[in-house]
């Protein structure tokens, strides 16, 4: 696991200057492997939905789009493991309201997972009419990723491309409202805890959004 004080600067600095951050070691590998002991705990409880595109009125299912499948974390009733995940997106949350003052209020999180033969269409992770998201972050949880496997997430930056290997323990974040992106195909399953902080409380329930 990265060291306190560098992975919080190093974000902050790469957001700032290029709109995306990209953090090896995020996690160590225990901590990985006791969030995937909760996936697996979640995947036998049938816990997992279809993800779906768009917001309440708007929501739909369009697997010609994306193909991952979510379950929603509340922070309230997550298991340990996952807790500590969040306490660390909470102190980043926290470092970039005061060094970045982006206004950030609260944040949301799901599990996620991509089944072999899925994906995403290249989006931006904002709603029609709703600038509520300003950062997204992507926890990998993917243990013996190899190139072939698929699954990469692809930035598009000012007329160039970049492909972030899923690598076990890496956080990817990015300015929801800036940063175009796709989930490539997968090839195996893909494992990662995704989420996006917000310029307003999310509530008391969480919404069917992506």
């Amino acid at each position: 696991m990265v060291n306190n004080n560098n992975w919080l600067e190093s974000i902050a600095d790469q957001l700032a200057t290029q709109d995306f951050a990209i953090t090896d070691h995020f996690l160590s590998e225990e901590e990985v492997k006791a969030i995937r002991e909760v996936f697996e705990h979640h995947k036998e409880q049938d816990n997992f939905k279809r993800a779906g595109i768009g917001k309440q009125d708007d929501f739909m299912l369009d697997k010609q789009i994306r193909g991952d499948y979510i379950k929603w974390i509340d922070p309230a009733n997550a298991f340990e493991p996952v807790k500590e995940f969040l306490s660390k997106i909470n102190e980043l949350k926290d470092y970039l309201n005061r060094t970045c003052f982006l206004g950030i209020r609260d944040y949301e999180t799901h599990f996620t997972i991509y089944p072999p033969g899925s994906f995403y269409k290249r989006h931006l992770d904002q709603f029609q009419g709703d600038g509520a998201r300003k950062i997204s972050f992507i926890c990998y949880l993917n243990d013996n990723w190899q190139p072939g496997d698929g699954g990469e997430l692809r930035l598009y930056l000012d007329g160039e491309e970049r492909d972030v290997q899923p690598l076990a323990g890496k956080l990817a974040c990015f300015r929801s409202e800036i940063i175009e992106h796709e989930v490539l195909l997968a090839h195996k399953n893909r494992y990662s805890l995704t989420g996006w902080m917000l310029n307003h409380p999310v509530g008391l329930g969480f919404i069917k959004n992506t």
